[in-house]
């Protein structure tokens, strides 16, 4: 519109002309700043496994380089330790020269080379058959029925050796009720249901429920105690798989419930020196002292770091660096010497958090500071306290894998048990014993945890 077609307007024509104008720029104004936001939430820096709490298994892998394979060193036979106890020994002497035929006398020929060949024996199940006797006493004519040994008890078909195995690999190597019975069907000769399986599992709850007792005594006797928990599929449903770690003893425990009163149940009267977790609030609150989990710190720093934050992140995560060497020479320090570490670590903390932060990120990141800091270094100068909750992971790292593979239990007693066991693998992990071992030990009634 030109100026003469303006000014031939009357007034009331102009005035609904301007409003016109006014309520098109208020509508071009907003929808600019959502475009602006809209920018900026893009422009952000992705949540990954590496700067945030996501599980490894989202994260994009990157392509691995080629690896430039170097021709073996060393002579012929050498690669592998040979067996101490071989249980066959084969000599082989050349009888005739292989260049020109000419017969070779065997006494002088020295050894050129040594070897294992392992071999798997036939496998086949032992099968006992048992006849049972009885009959009448000539004295009290009252019945009688010989007296059974233990290990061949009238009932179930199959012993130990296989309720072992069974329980090993489906608890271990989480093989589903359906593949085991192939497998002990194919590789071993044993015919056996998913149903007897299932009945295996409920006659081994028992034991393992009192093995799990055993363990939750010797958790909450712990001064030391790192606590995470996971997701678990239960009767279609989402429940928590709970792990508390202490220094001689590992628990599992799967409910309902992500809220303190499973730690509550768990731990009772008991209060840890120092408690170790994440920032979760049900985390908080159970021991006298708590030491936050400074993985999960690193990764929440290096987003601020991504997203742009270039004078306060930078500068905690160098103090965070820090703390972590020395608490990795504690056992070559005096008790002294970390007592003045840990003052040097609070006076440079006090200095970094005067920098200003840029970005929302990083500013994020100083009022968690703010809330935490007299829990970020507690490890320093308590020797037997982690800096990370890591150890509490690695524990449920099997268990995430197992409901991945088997989508879950199909019933509250299953995960019971599935708890209980994976509890007696944890400890017996950290006490050097290997799973099948733990596993014999609990069924053969052995305690896997001596009790007070």
């Amino acid at each position: 519109m030109t100026r003469e077609e303006l000014e031939s307007l009357d007034r009331s024509t102009l005035v609904d002309l301007v409003l016109k104008l006014v309520a098109r720029l208020e509508a071009l104004e907003a929808e600019n700043a959502a475009l602006k936001a809209r920018i900026a939430e893009l422009e952000k820096p992705p949540k990954t496994p590496s700067n945030s709490s996501l599980p490894p298994s989202t994260g994009q892998k990157a392509n691995r380089p080629e690896r430039v394979r170097k021709g073996r060193k060393g002579r012929f036979g050498v690669a592998r330790q040979l067996a101490e106890n071989p249980d066959r020994t084969v000599d082989l002497k050349a009888t005739a020269c292989p260049h020109c035929a000419a017969e070779l006398a065997t006494d002088g020929q020295k050894p050129v080379a040594v070897y294992d060949r392992i071999e798997l024996p036939p496998i086949r199940p032992l099968v006992t058959r048992v006849h049972l006797h009885g009959g009448t006493c000539p004295c009290c004519r009252k019945r009688f029925t010989a007296q059974v040994p233990e290990g061949l008890e009238p009932g179930s078909p199959f012993g130990r050796t296989i309720e072992e195995l069974v329980v090993y690999l489906h608890y271990t190597q989480a093989i589903s009720y359906e593949r085991l019975a192939a497998l002990m069907r194919e590789v071993f000769g044993v015919s056996i249901s998913e149903g007897a399986i299932a009945n295996m599992a409920a006659r081994a709850r028992e034991r393992f429920s009192g093995a799990a007792e055993r363990i939750a005594e010797a958790v909450r006797a712990s001064p030391v105690v790192g606590c995470d928990e996971t997701g678990a599929r239960v009767l279609g449903r989402n429940w928590w798989e709970w792990v508390f770690v202490g220094q001689t003893a590992v628990l599992h425990v799967i409910g309902e419930s992500r809220g303190k009163k499973v730690v509550a149940g768990v731990m009772g009267k008991a209060r840890p020196d120092v408690w170790v977790s994440d920032l979760y609030g049900a985390q908080q609150g159970h021991g006298k002292d708590w030491q936050v989990c400074l993985a999960h710190q690193r990764r929440d720093i290096q987003y601020a770091i991504d997203e742009g934050d270039n004078v306060f992140a930078p500068a905690l995560l160098r103090l965070i660096l820090r703390a972590c060497a020395i608490g990795r020479r504690r056992d070559r320090l005096k008790d002294t010497t970390l007592v003045q570490y840990g003052r040097e670590l609070d006076r440079r903390l006090d200095r970094i958090m005067k920098l200003e932060p840029k970005g929302q990120a990083g500013n994020k990141l100083k009022q968690r500071m703010r809330r935490i800091r007299a829990h970020l270094f507690t490890f320093v100068t308590h020797r037997a306290v982690p800096p990370t909750n890591n150890a509490a992971e690695r524990c449920l790292r099997p268990s995430v894998i197992f409901r991945k593979v088997t989508n879950g239990f199909r019933s509250g007693w299953g995960a019971e048990l599935y708890a209980a066991i994976r509890s007696v693998l944890s400890t017996a992990r950290l006490a050097g014993i290997s799973a099948l071992a733990a596993i014999r030990s609990v069924l053969a009634g052995t305690p896997l945890i001596a009790t007070a």
